[in-house]
């Protein structure tokens, strides 16, 4: 929890344990067919960084306050589920095998499954924003097409004209930072934050949010696996492109021979043999397009921070602060 603050930290650690019964509450079902797989992914636990961001936003928009509305757990809620049921797609479209250190839910149910359940979880959601009202319903929707957007951009590929960083940037400006920004945007609008408040914590989540996936880049080739619960090079096996990839095609074109020796072996077809993959991960995580990425992600952690500087000083304002930058050296 990012704090030093006792009452802060109480009070989210109340406000998160509050949205977790909320959360296992609308994955259940009485569907007996429905609700193991519905339930899979909230059992298996994770970080709960959106309904983090969320209850940070609401107490940012109302410095000293020990409890939060309602319409902030509910909002924080509808951010996990969210979050959650696109991974139950993009782990059927990655052919994942783990998630959260767990099969990942195709693994036990099957692809179909998998993807209609993640649709469940998508109406879960949206039946928890309608109660909140239509401002929320339209940012709810607004978002929801921007991971799918982020999603299709990604599966398609940059055009030949395009770069690939710039591309790949915005894929995750859509398909991660857009949900984190809507997080944080709840809790303050909820919490009835300034427009002041209100627009920090989109920006912030919006930059935030891609550091936070850039460093997941990193994380596949230098993360502890008891640390991450993933094992190193699985990006890189299923051939999810990550900013470390693609900075070394970028210095293979422009003639640095390391780099090009990298690209061969992680093109060779080669990365489901654990030795190839063992020798891929340790040519990256050498090489200095890892450090690059990692210096990216700080950039981008940096720049969200800022983003609060305006604001009065506050307890939520220095965890936010406090977060931005430990996010792009996280080891899980």
């Amino acid at each position: 929890m990012p704090t030093t603050d006792p009452a802060l930290e109480d009070a989210l650690r109340d406000d998160l344990d509050a949205v977790e019964v909320r959360l296992r509450r609308a994955v259940s079902t009485t569907d007996p067919i429905a609700d193991a797989p519905a339930r899979h992914l909230v059992e298996a636990g994770g970080k709960r960084v959106r309904p983090m961001l969320t209850l940070l936003g609401a107490h940012l928009a109302a410095p000293g306050g020990a409890t939060v509305p309602a319409q902030v757990l509910e909002a924080a809620v509808v951010c996990e589920l969210t979050h959650l049921a696109s991974l139950y797609h993009d782990d059927v479209m990655d052919s994942a095998p783990t998630r959260r250190g767990a099969p990942a839910a195709q693994q036990l149910y099957g692809n179909n499954t998998a993807i209609l359940i993640g649709d469940l979880l998508f109406a879960r959601a949206s039946n928890v924003v309608a109660a909140l009202g239509p401002e929320a319903v339209l940012l709810q929707a607004e978002t929801f097409e921007r991971l799918c957007l982020g999603q299709l951009h990604e599966t398609v590929g940059p055009r030949p004209e395009e770069d690939p960083v710039r591309h790949y940037l915005d894929v995750l400006s859509d398909k991660t930072a857009s949900l984190i920004a809507t997080a944080g945007r709840f809790g303050a609008m909820f919490a009835g934050g300034s427009e002041d408040v209100v627009r920090a914590m989109v920006r912030y989540g919006e930059d935030v949010g891609v550091a936070f996936q850039l460093a997941d880049d990193v994380l596949d080739l230098a993360g502890d696996p008891d640390e991450s619960g993933k094992r190193p090079g699985t990006d890189l096996r299923e051939g999810v492109p990550t900013l470390p990839v693609l900075l070394a095609r970028r210095a293979a074109t422009e003639g640095d021979a390391d780099a090009r020796a990298v690209v061969d072996l992680v093109d060779s077809g080669r990365l489901a043999d654990d030795d190839v993959l063992a020798e891929a991960v340790a040519a990256l995580r050498a090489h200095r397009v890892t450090g690059d990425a990692r210096a990216t992600a700080r950039e981008w952690a940096h720049r969200a921070a800022t983003h609060l500087a305006d604001l009065p000083p506050s307890p939520a304002r220095e965890a936010l602060e406090a977060y931005a930058a430990t996010v792009a050296d996280r080891v899980a």
